[in-house]
């Protein structure tokens, strides 16, 4: 992708290097605990109240002194990030004000091992993602090495197309799309009737995916959208379980497999409309 003149998004957290995740302190440890117990025999007390107030006090420590809202001049792959992120914005902010709507820009989040959101706490090993309950999205950029060494997907668009499939979910949580499957989830009869919700959750972002990449026509190189085809395919559930455990149970999937996603991701590709990234008709 050409996205050296592009403009790099202005909605950049880079919380990389912070102690702890969420810019919390660390815990009281065994000194603090025993201050604890005195001040409790001194003024009879209840330790446990004081620990939930000290608890307190320590949840409300801000994270703004750990937080960069700008990304080092020698960090390509941050600015990478950044400007894939600034090109959804044009895109989405276009579709939405064509509706006569206004489109409300998510947070990148940039973090290396773990990190807390609005949704808990979260390691690296979990892969990129999105928290509706903050509108960020979350990413450790290794995630963008083992596409290419883990599932055999190198490029700039398969790491763009990663970015742009978590801002997917961005959008329908907007629409309220995002509300309307837990609902459904939580009124579903079965494990794996709550998964096929999940799973066309999934693919729709992946749709959204491709109505960005349609976007982005004139910044593709030869050979870009075959990157972000192999990337969707490598990250099917059928493709992963028959690599983890040797077989597939389509039953417990949560995002689709391989054909689903390269379907649904070429389907937004093609047309460049989000009308046409119902996955949730496949459900009637």
């Amino acid at each position: 992708m050409r996205l050296d003149a592009s403009h790099e998004s202005r909605n950049i957290e880079d919380r990389r290097g912070m102690r702890l995740p969420g810019g919390r302190r660390g815990g009281l440890g065994c000194a603090g605990l025993l201050v604890i117990v005195v001040i409790a025999l001194v003024t009879g007390a209840d330790p446990q109240r004081l620990l939930s107030i000290l608890g307190g006090i320590e949840e409300q420590v801000p994270a703004s002194s750990d937080v960069s809202t700008s990304v080092r001049e020698d960090d390509p792959q941050a600015h990478f990030a950044s400007r894939v992120l600034g090109t959804t914005e044009s895109t989405w902010g276009r579709i939405f004000a064509a509706s006569g709507s206004r489109y409300e820009e998510p947070v990148l989040v940039l973090f290396d091992g773990s990190v807390e959101s609005a949704c808990g706490y979260s390691s690296a090993a979990v892969g990129p993602f999105y928290c509706p309950g903050d509108h960020k999205v979350y990413l450790d950029l290794s995630f963008f090495r083992q596409l290419d060494r883990r599932f055999g997907a190198p490029g700039d668009f398969a790491q763009a197309y990663v970015v742009a499939h978590e801002v997917g979910h961005h959008v329908q949580n907007l629409m309220g799309v995002s509300d309307h499957v837990e609902r459904a989830r939580q009124r579903a009869r079965s494990d794996e009737e709550a998964n096929r919700y999940s799973v066309m959750l999934e693919l729709q972002a992946d749709c959204y995916a491709g109505v960005w990449g349609h976007d982005q026509q004139s910044l593709l190189d030869p050979g870009d959208l075959e990157e972000g085809l192999r990337a969707a395919a490598a990250i099917g559930d059928d493709t992963l379980q028959r690599q983890s455990q040797g077989y597939v149970a389509p039953e417990s999937w949560t995002h689709g497999s391989s054909r689903m996603r390269v379907q649904w991701l070429k389907r937004g590709l093609e047309t460049g409309d989000p009308r046409e990234c119902d996955t949730f008709s496949e459900l009637q």
